[in-house]
């Protein structure tokens, strides 16, 4: 009897720590300010699954925080601001950037990650069923991040958010605008001639729509960022 329960109890630790060995670790990523971040694998491509909210590039040095409209428009290096220039949003919402920040060579991801292309857009877009429907499958649920949430089911665990945009295009005296309705993220594809050079691609989920789509927009705006994994 002894022999027997001296084996059962062997067994119950063989199997324990096949079970630990076996379990996937959390991994925690960080940026050049000490912030955390998760990552998500969806198709062949691994993700962040946050808005980026470094300070810093990647070798340490300051991103300009520009806070006033006026010379953040006109601005041809990077920036980063926080939206209506309130930081109180940024740990669940990330910051804005402008695409000059985004291209730095000094780079802004982690290390092991990058700013996504246009072709890498694409091809998330094109995993997950094509323009038509990526984005809510791509969206976060409910309503803490969106303002109504048409076709959202964040079935591919992205976890989109609307974290608004720096507008210097469109509307530009309105600066900060539609939180809770927009999610706009730089991809590091600019425009070629003879297109806008001052334009670079994006990728856009809308609170109203199951849709994910890739358009462009002028380089000093400032809009979220997501990192993909090299």
């Amino acid at each position: 009897m002894k022999i027997y329960l001296v084996s059962t109890l062997l067994l119950g630790v063989l199997i324990i720590s096949s079970c630990k060995k076996d379990a996937e670790p959390v991994v925690e990523i960080k940026d050049a300010d000490g912030n955390v971040y998760h990552e998500i694998k969806i198709g062949t491509q691994t993700w962040l699954l946050e808005n980026l909210r470094t300070t810093k590039f990647r070798n340490g040095d300051a991103i300009p925080n520009v806070t006033d409209f006026t010379q953040w428009k006109n601005s041809s290096t990077a920036a980063y601001c926080n939206f209506n220039n309130d930081a109180s949003v940024t740990a669940k919402e990330g910051r804005l950037y402008n695409w000059f920040a985004v291209t730095d060579s000094r780079g802004i991801c982690p290390p092991g990650y990058h700013i996504p292309t246009r072709e890498e857009w694409q091809t998330l877009r094109d995993y997950l069923g094509g323009e038509s429907v990526a984005g809510g499958k791509m969206k976060s649920t409910g309503e803490e991040y969106w303002t109504g949430n048409t076709g959202a089911t964040n079935e591919s665990g992205f976890t989109g958010i609307g974290a608004g945009v720096r507008n210097t295009a469109l509307y530009a005296d309105q600066d900060f605008q539609h939180r809770k309705t927009l999610g706009l993220m730089w991809s590091s594809t600019g425009i070629e001639p003879p297109g806008n050079v001052n334009a670079a691609w994006y990728f856009h989920l809308q609170y109203n729509m199951a849709q994910g789509s890739l358009s462009f927009l002028e380089k000093t705006c400032g809009i979220s960022v997501r990192c993909i994994k090299d």
